[in-house]
């Protein structure tokens, strides 16, 4: 029964690394993998329990005999439940991120950006627009920064080409951003939560890599750039009717929105409670401060919010539940303890999770970000040396899975959402940026082993 839950996963990962040519949707196979998965553990629950949970079953059973609706409802309340909940935390703070993406678009505090990138340079353009999406993408979603501005960019660039060199940057731009810090990436939130790393030492290891990572392959991406972009400036958004506020109102909720996720580290180091709870807490000082801002149209019964991209709506929910069967498709391979094997045949020593790192890098760029970086994350239990709290491991494996996955546009769900906005080929990407994208990640790859090698 173990071979056949591993070899639902790698059929999995199979069907998700050809998503873009079967074009079946990655979040429907995940949740699949995780629901067929389950179902054949809790089927033949007898034999796994025995083998990896045999004394807390004979606690659960305390003298009574065994049966097989026994060890289903062990399976349920004592290991099922437990990767539910690790699951909902990630879950919900996505959610509340995303919201309060939601909430500061629908007030126009990203307005701002369009105004600070109004210029026809290419140079001028091309960095304004990746410096704000490297930096707005390491406190929010990784997608929904993407997503945001790739429509504002949309809007003012006519040349498709063009559109889709700077699309490019923008893709890279968000990935990278977001693998610094604990707050930009899922990957990083959940090595958070389980205490592999802390989020100072985590993003002072990981902020030169990360930037050399995207700045190299920018600066090439500029090069074949014209000088002057053909561009076309549309009028300012109305706001009549979906929003009343002013410049400083807007710029009130952009610094409360990204200043409170920027407390949360703070507030989990404090508390100790899940970081899920801080976004929470910040998602609901937000929504208070949005019907103060937006009183007198709620009282008129005016209130009408402005429509957030279709494509972001849906990619959110996408990654929502993509999320969700990852995260419960590699509890139920863990329980049956083929994992354990899998890290004995790789080793413990230094170059050994080197060659997971790189091997991982690899296949971000054609499986999937997520879904490896939760693998490679579940092969080694947070131990000693390599493996302890801030080690090295917990550093090489968010780097290698968020910029291997730039490698291609089919890596992560960014480039598919830029590869379906620009209806971009994959051979395209794959002459004009794979090998941008690698020099600037083998850069950013030799900073980290220096890092990790001399301050480790």
């Amino acid at each position: 029964m173990t071979l056949i839950i591993v070899f639902l996963l790698v059929l999995g990962y199979l069907t998700i690394a050809t998503g873009h040519l079967t074009n079946v949707n990655k979040a429907a196979i995940a949740i699949f993998i995780a629901t067929a998965g389950w179902v054949v553990y809790i089927c033949y629950g007898t034999d796994f329990v025995m083998s990896e949970h045999p004394d807390e079953y004979a606690r659960f059973l305390g003298g009574t005999e065994p049966s097989s609706d026994a060890v289903k409802y062990f399976i349920y309340n004592n290991v099922f439940l437990k990767y539910v909940g690790e699951a909902a935390s990630i879950i919900l703070f996505l959610l509340s991120t995303m919201t309060i993406v939601e909430i500061l678009n629908n007030n126009g505090c990203f307005d701002f950006i369009s105004e600070w990138i109004r210029t026809r340079n290419s140079k001028r353009l091309l960095w304004t627009i990746t410096i704000a999406t490297f930096i707005i993408s390491a406190n929010l979603d990784n997608l929904t920064t993407t997503t945001m501005m790739l429509v504002i960019m949309h809007k003012i660039v006519q040349s498709r080409r063009q559109r889709m060199l700077i699309g490019c940057a923008i893709v890279l731009a968000a990935n990278c951003g977001g693998c610094f810090t604990v707050i930009g990436d899922p990957v990083g939130v959940i090595l958070w939560e389980e205490g592999a790393i802390t989020p100072t030492h985590f993003s002072s290891y990981m902020a030169l890599p990360a930037l050399l990572a995207w700045v190299i392959p920018t600066m090439l991406i500029n090069r074949s750039l014209p000088s002057r972009l053909d561009t076309e400036w549309a009028m300012a958004p109305y706001r009549g009717d979906d929003t009343n506020l002013n410049r400083w109102q807007r710029l009130v909720m952009l610094f409360l929105g990204i200043g409170g996720l920027w407390f949360i580290p703070t507030f989990h180091s404090i508390t100790k409670l899940s970081p899920f709870l801080g976004a929470l807490c910040v998602l609901a000082v937000l929504w208070v401060v949005n019907e103060l801002f937006n009183r007198k149209l709620m009282n008129a019964d005016q209130m009408i919010h402005r429509q957030i991209p279709r494509v972001l709506q849906y990619g959110s929910l996408q990654q929502i539940l993509f999320v969700l069967g990852i995260m419960l498709g590699m509890g139920v391979v863990i329980e049956t303890g083929v994992f354990n094997d899998v890290a004995g045949w790789f080793g413990y020593q230094y170059s050994d999770i080197w060659l997971v790192a790189v091997v991982s890098g690899l296949l971000s760029s054609a499986v999937d970000t997520f879904t490896i970086a939760m693998t490679d994350i579940s092969l080694y239990p947070i131990g000693a040396d390599h493996f302890a709290t801030n080690g090295a491991y917990w550093k090489l494996i968010p780097y290698c899975t968020a910029v291997g996955g730039c490698l291609t546009t089919v890596g992560s769900i960014s480039g598919i959402a830029m590869m379906k906005m620009e209806h971009m080929h994959l051979g395209w990407y794959l002459r004009n940026m794979s090998w941008k994208v690698l020099i600037g990640a083998l850069v950013g790859l030799g900073v980290l082993y220096l890092e990790l090698t001399y301050m480790g």
